[in-house]
């Protein structure tokens, strides 16, 4: 059972344009990447490191574990984040980081 904070993440990232989320369980993945998740009350999310960085120091998150489903090699830091009104911000966020190839790794 999720709830209704989780449940307005999914939709808004469901209706991405790419339709390119997916939700297994609890967690998002983008092109099969997890970049959040559901974790009790916390949704967790991969940022870049500096992000995470300032989000932990600003106590707006805090430090997480990574879900079974994170890729190996996800540059960046997990982190939880309690306040739900920053929910779909910052789970865009990590769609676009983990989404989104490095500048330069295809060429």
């Amino acid at each position: 059972m999720t709830n209704p904070a989780f449940d307005d993440v999914t939709r808004a990232l469901l209706a991405d344009p790419d339709d390119d989320v997916t939700l297994d369980g609890t967690t998002l993945l983008v092109k099969g990447a997890a970049f959040a998740a559901l974790d009790g009350e916390l949704l967790v999310v991969a940022l870049p490191a500096h992000r995470a960085d300032d989000l932990v120091g600003r106590d707006v998150a805090v430090s997480a574990e990574a879900p079974s489903a994170a890729p190996a090699g996800v540059g960046g830091r997990w982190v939880g984040i309690a306040d739900t009104q920053n929910w779909v911000e910052l789970a865009g966020e990590a769609h676009q980081f983990v989404g989104e190839p490095a500048v330069g790794g295809d060429s």
